[in-house]
């Protein structure tokens, strides 16, 4: 493969992770907006029309969730750039993930239409935005993949590969647990939608004590002696993003959930996701021999 031809495709693959991340952002704008019903139909905007319309009842709200709908489109369009370009680029190790992307993006619109149809329920909800996580991940994995091809590292059971699983799993736990705080927030995307039935204060809280627990182990692994240096390099950029999230976490809880804060920190939980997953994709894959003789 040409080095130009690499450059295309990173490029295009950094396009789809940077749609992949805004429409999270974009998702998180509709419901801090209380526009989740701004189009009550699906996959109609409303009834006869893709499009809102002048008289229509939401009003502006309509357009913010029209808007949103509208990057889905352009995603798709970027995730089938994505896939001509990798199968051009014969890249075997790539395909599979590349049509994961493309799966993802349909299990998205069927999650999106079901969203609607329960009227914003926190679970389908909450079910879209892990969803655009694993698809984030996916997606920084392809760029990864593109920039040095990678072969798969087979993992001993040893305190390296505790640490990496680790903390992995527990940043994806974090972000889980982080969906059930928002779905039992105030933040629902339409006044009548239905919340979950936690307690705010105490899920909060606990989502803070894994946020702290994860610091924890992120210090562990990066002064464990076996962890390679370039994975502590990525560390410290972890380390970065998750304490700036976690600031403006703790700013967003006693200042009562302003919705700039809380677009803040939807968009902070996938920079953190980002780097944990550059984490664990730094000792889960090497590059390839060819590529470390070039």
């Amino acid at each position: 493969m040409s080095e130009f031809a690499r450059k295309w495709l990173v490029a295009i693959l950094r396009i789809l992770l940077v749609f992949q991340v805004g429409i999270v952002l974009t998702g998180g704008i509709v419901r801090l907006t209380g526009s989740g019903l701004g189009c009550p139909t699906w996959p109609e905007c409303v009834e006869g029309s893709y499009t809102p319309v002048e008289d229509q009842f939401e009003g502006f709200r309509a357009w913010i969730e029209f808007g949103n709908r509208l990057l889905t489109f352009a995603l798709v369009l970027a995730c089938i750039l994505s896939i001509l370009a990798v199968l051009l680029s014969k890249q075997k190790e790539l395909r599979l993930l590349v049509l994961g992307q493309f799966a993802g993006i349909f299990g998205q619109a069927v999650l999106g239409g079901i969203t609607v149809l329960t009227d914003l329920h926190p679970l389908p909800v909450a079910g879209h935005f892990i969803l655009s996580i694993i698809l984030i991940a996916g997606a920084q994995s392809l760029l990864t993949k593109a920039k040095t091809p990678y072969e798969r590292i087979t993992l001993g059971k040893n305190t390296l590969h505790a640490l990496g699983r680790g903390h992995v799993v527990l940043t994806f736990l974090v972000i889980v647990v982080g969906t059930l705080v928002t779905g039992s927030g105030p933040h629902a995307g339409d006044a009548a939608a239905p919340r979950f039935d936690f307690d705010f204060r105490t899920v909060a809280w606990l989502h803070a004590d894994l946020v702290i627990a994860l610091l924890g182990l992120s210090l562990a692994y990066f002064i464990f002696t076996a962890t390679p240096s370039h994975t502590k390099r990525l560390l410290k950029f972890f380390f970065l993003a998750a304490l700036i999230q976690g600031a403006i976490g703790y700013i967003q809880y006693f200042l009562d959930l302003p919705e700039l804060i809380v677009a803040m920190h939807m968009l902070g939980s996938t920079l953190v996701w980002i780097s944990a997953w550059k984490v664990w994709l730094s000792v889960s894959r090497q590059p390839k021999e060819s590529e470390l003789n070039r």
